[in-house]
């Protein structure tokens, strides 16, 4: 492309601290270096761990260093390669990945994990393999969150954590396999290993909950109990295979008893998608001895869970899961054709569209339950901010197609 080599001016949300709204500004992304490849973000979804590093650092996520860009559940094309890149072109349609594989080390060589951990320690502050990040903003270094900041037009990652997928996937639907969907769907499947004819609860039905709902129901589950404060949520859950749903605040004993009690001696699996020590532990409980399994799919960095020794002991496995356990690189195509092909839902997820400057409506739609993913039109803010004469025109479209998403549901 006719960028290749030269910085790019393009809008990004930059956080410049702690608690603050998110800013649009004008950054510069500058060209890839060495094994690294910029891309030219479509569509980005807006999960809550992004929400949650940004207003609850300190309780649940551990720090990193601000100003930086969030998002990291988005898709693209490849706008250009740095020297080195092999299985990249630009015009690729593309999905970043926060968790890499390289395909070299023993953990990518070993089926019993996915957790590589290729520029990990870089990545996890805000950094490229050189220690430094690709986006700039008002002469200063802005960090890209999990190494991939998806909540700009364009961005730079290594190419270790990067896939390519099939051209004719759409971007809007499938960045949602970057994160969410993939980590909840993947927590049923390949980490517990959910048995035919099980029965089944899911704790917290957001999008990693769902996904978890929908993972139960492809593997067989003949009974799949949704669990979740907010009563919104249970038609989706139904709709994903949940065969019913349970709001804990309509009971006067703990939610472990109540699941105990439906099931008549606990469920065989229970998956925790909300990342709370104490719901975590409530998962555990809900389960049967002798056999019960719990998968912890929630995400916090430093919290600690009770459990009593006596619950494992009695026969429980307790099990954790990142990203699903996909090899990420590897896998994440596979899921889109799964998409592709009907045997995986992804447009039952998205609940609203919205243009990257109106992220701060997004984050507040999240936290307010009121939204599973919003999918942020990464490439149509892009458009209307270059072109204002087309504005008009441009802003008609966009809403056409925003109409559009929300007919899909």
């Amino acid at each position: 492309m006719s960028t290749a080599g030269q910085v790019i001016k393009c809008k990004a949300a930059v956080a410049w601290g702690r608690g603050e709204p998110l800013s649009i500004e004008d950054v510069e992304v500058a060209p890839p270096k060495a094994h690294e490849v910029r891309v030219k973000i479509v569509a980005t979804g807006v999960c809550h761990t992004d929400w949650e590093y940004l207003y609850e650092t300190g309780k649940g996520m551990k720090f990193r260093p601000f100003p930086l860009v969030l998002g990291h559940e988005g898709a693209g094309i490849v706008e250009s390669v740095g020297p080195g890149v092999t299985k990249f072109s630009p015009g690729d349609k593309v999905i970043p990945l926060f968790l890499p594989q390289c395909g070299e080390c023993d953990r990518c060589r070993s089926p019993k994990t996915n957790h590589c951990r290729k520029n990990w320690d870089n990545t996890q502050m805000g950094v490229l393999a050189d220690g430094t990040s690709r986006i700039s903003c008002k002469n200063q270094q802005i960090y890209q969150f999990l190494g991939v900041s998806s909540f700009s037009q364009y961005t730079v990652v290594p190419d270790t954590s990067l896939t390519k997928i099939r051209s004719d996937a759409p971007l809007e639907k499938v960045c949602l396999l970057g994160c969410g969907v993939s980590t909840g769907y993947g927590a049923a499947v390949n980490t517990g290993k959910v048995e035919k004819d099980s029965l089944c609860a899911v704790f917290g039905l957001g999008a990693v909950g769902l996904a978890a709902v929908m993972g139960c129901r492809v593997a067989g589950a003949k009974r799949i109990i949704g669990v979740d404060i907010n009563p919104d949520k249970f038609d989706k859950a139904k709709v994903l295979g949940a065969t019913e749903c349970v709001n804990p605040r309509d009971h006067n004993k703990p939610i472990q008893e109540v699941i105990v009690a439906m099931t008549h001696g606990g469920v065989d699996y229970a998956l925790e998608c909300v990342g709370s020590p104490d719901i975590m532990s409530a998962a555990l409980e809900s389960t049967a001895d002798a056999w019960g399994t719990c998968i912890i799919a929630g995400w916090t960095e430093t919290a600690a869970m009770k459990v009593m020794v006596e619950k494992i002991l009695m026969g429980r496995t307790l099990k954790g899961t990142y990203f699903g356990g996909w090899k990420s690189v590897q896998d994440v195509p596979k899921l889109v054709d799964d998409y592709m092909n009907n045997r995986l839902e992804l447009d039952e997820f998205i609940t609203h569209s919205l243009p990257l400057d109106q992220i701060n409506v997004a984050f507040d739609l999240l936290k307010s339950g009121k939204s599973i993913r919003t999918a942020e039109s990464i490439e149509a803010t892009f458009i209307r901010g270059r072109n204002k004469i087309l504005h008009t025109t441009l802003a008609y479209f966009f809403y056409i197609d925003r109409i559009f998403l929300l007919l899909t549901l």
